[in-house]
């Protein structure tokens, strides 16, 4: 019970982390000129990503451990889910990413605006998987 109850704790971290970039960051970086807005979300998304990336590694690990432990499908829909985020960015954000990361942050990039809004709204995807990873922990950490 003690490690679905840590699989709730992280992955309601890594749930909070992709709600304050999609409610908080992305908006306020939206607000700036296209130059800085380029040159805040190269940074940020290297920042994020790897601990958003590893928040995800612990709680997918620490399900499949509660799971194992309690045989409870809640855990195991849990950690499935909170390691979705992994494909869908690998698979879909990446090529976004990739373009973003290669553009010259000191030089002017017209097309900068649309990929990031772009981003933000795959964004969105990681934090619903977030969201229903924690709802599916926390339906595990409640016993029948």
């Amino acid at each position: 019970m003690f490690i679905g109850l840590l699989a709730l704790a992280v992955a309601a971290a890594f749930t909070g982390a992709a709600i304050y970039v999609s409610v908080a960051e992305q908006p306020a970086r939206l607000r700036l000129e296209d130059r800085p807005l380029l040159q805040e979300w190269q940074p940020s998304y290297k920042r994020g990503a790897a601990m958003q990336a590893s928040i995800a590694v612990v709680a997918f690990v620490l399900g499949v451990l509660a799971w194992w432990q309690t045989s409870s499908l809640a855990y195991l829909v849990g950690a499935v889910l909170i390691i979705l985020p992994w494909p869908w960015t690998l698979i879909v954000m990446m090529p976004t990413n990739r373009t973003l990361e290669a553009m010259d942050a000191a030089g002017v990039n017209p097309q900068a605006r649309a990929l990031i809004l772009r981003w933000g709204n795959l964004h969105l995807v990681r934090a619903a998987l977030g969201v229903l990873a924690t709802l599916a922990f926390f339906w595990g950490s409640h016993p029948v």
